[in-house]
C-alpha cells in the first residue's frame, strides 16, 4: 500500500501519449514461497499468478503551438485481472483474484518554453469479486494528479506534483515524480535503457513496477489488499507493421507484494514503519503484449 496509492495517479500521468495508443498485455509470476511482515516463511505457504491487462489512450484534441509544442486533451482507459494461484495458505492471507478497472481524463499544457503542466482526474473499481452485481461504493476510487515538468536539456524532462485520492475514505495528497532522458536515436531512458538495432526490432533492460489492489471487507472491517511488484528483466520487441509492436519480457519479479491493511490513516502510518511488507519471493517472469498505436 506504500506504493500503490500513489502509483494510482502517477502511472496515469507517465503514460500519457500525444497520439492514440492500445496495450494488450499477458504477465506470469512463477512460485516462490511466501513471507509474513518478520520476514519468515509462512510454513509451505508459496504462490503464483497471472495478470491480464488491458489499457488505451485516446487523445480527444491536440494542437501544437509555434514551438511546436502540443496541448492535449484525452482519455485513459484500462482494466487489469490478477489470478493468484495460491498454495497452502490455510488463512486468509492472499485474495485468490482481483479486477480492477480505471479510467481518466487527462490534459498535457504549455506553459513556457521550458515549462509544461500535465493533469489527470479519474474513477476506477477495484474489488475481489468479478461479479458486478456484488460491487459497492466501498469498492470505488477518486483519483487525481498534476505534475510540472521542465525541461532541463533538449533530451531531458523533470517533473514534480501531487496526487491524490480517496484510499482511506477521504483525499490524501501523495508526491509524484517524472523523469524522461533520451540520448540521440538509439537510446532512450524512462526508467528504462533501450536499444534500437534496426526498424524493426529493439531490446531493452527495464526496471518496473506495476499492481492491482482491492478496496474489499475482511472479518467486518474495511481493508486494501495490495498486489505489488517489481520486474526487472529484458524486453526485445517486434515490430511487426507501422502501427503494430509485440514487446516480450523475460526476467524476475524482484518482489511481489500481497497483504492486507487497514483503510485508515493510523494504518497506513503503521504501514509505513513496517520493516518487511509481506511478500512472496524471487521467482521467474515473462510477459507478452501487443502494441496498437
Amino acid at each position: 500500500m506504500k506504493w500503490i496509492s500513489i502509483a494510482t495517479v502517477l502511472l496515469v500521468l507517465v503514460s500519457v501519449e500525444s497520439t492514440a495508443q492500445i496495450t494488450i498485455k499477458t504477465e506470469y509470476f512463477g512460485t516462490s514461497a511466501y513471507r509474513d511482515e518478520h520476514n519468515q516463511k509462512v510454513g509451505n505457504s508459496k504462490g503464483s499468478a497471472m495478470v491480464y491487462h488491458g489499457s488505451a489512450n485516446l487523445p480527444l484534441s491536440m494542437k501544437k503551438n509555434e514551438s511546436n509544442q502540443p496541448t492535449i486533451w484525452g482519455i485513459g482507459l484500462s482494466g487489469d485481472y490478477a489470478s493468484l494461484n495460491n498454495k497452502n495458505i490455510a488463512e486468509p492471507l492472499v485474495l485468490s483474484e482481483i479486477l480492477n478497472l480505471q479510467m481518466s481524463l487527462f490534459h498535457v499544457r504549455p506553459l513556457s518554453e521550458k515549462w509544461s503542466m500535465m493533469a489527470s482526474v479519474g474513477v476506477g473499481v477495484y474489488t475481489d469479486d468479478t461479479r458486478f452485481s456484488c460491487l459497492r461504493f466501498r469498492n470505488v476510487l477518486g483519483s487525481a494528479g498534476l505534475v510540472f515538468v521542465r525541461r532541463i536539456l533538449p533530451n531531458l524532462e523533470l517533473g514534480a506534483g501531487l496526487a491524490l485520492n480517496n484510499a482511506f475514505g477521504y483525499p490524501m495528497a501523495f508526491p509524484a515524480l517524472y523523469v524522461n532522458w533520451n540520448y540521440g536515436h538509439k537510446l532512450t531512458c524512462s526508467f528504462s535503457a533501450l536499444y534500437n538495432v534496426d526498424k524493426a526490432f529493439s531490446i531493452s533492460f527495464i526496471t518496473e513496477m506495476g499492481g492491482q489492489m482491492a478496496l474489499t471487507e475482511l472479518n467486518g472491517d474495511d481493508k486494501i489488499f495490495t498486489h505489488q511488484y517489481i520486474v526487472v528483466g529484458f524486453r526485445p520487441e517486434f515490430k511487426v507493421s507501422k502501427h503494430i509492436s509485440v514487446p516480450v519480457t523475460v526476467g524476475i519479479n524482484a518482489v511481489r507484494n500481497a497483504y492486507y491493511d487497514g483503510r485508515s490513516l493510523s494504518a497506513f502510518f503503521k504501514a509505513m514503519g513496517r520493516e518487511y511488507d509481506p511478500c512472496f519471493q524471487i521467482a521467474p517472469y515473462f510477459s507478452v503484449s501487443i502494441v496498437l498505436q
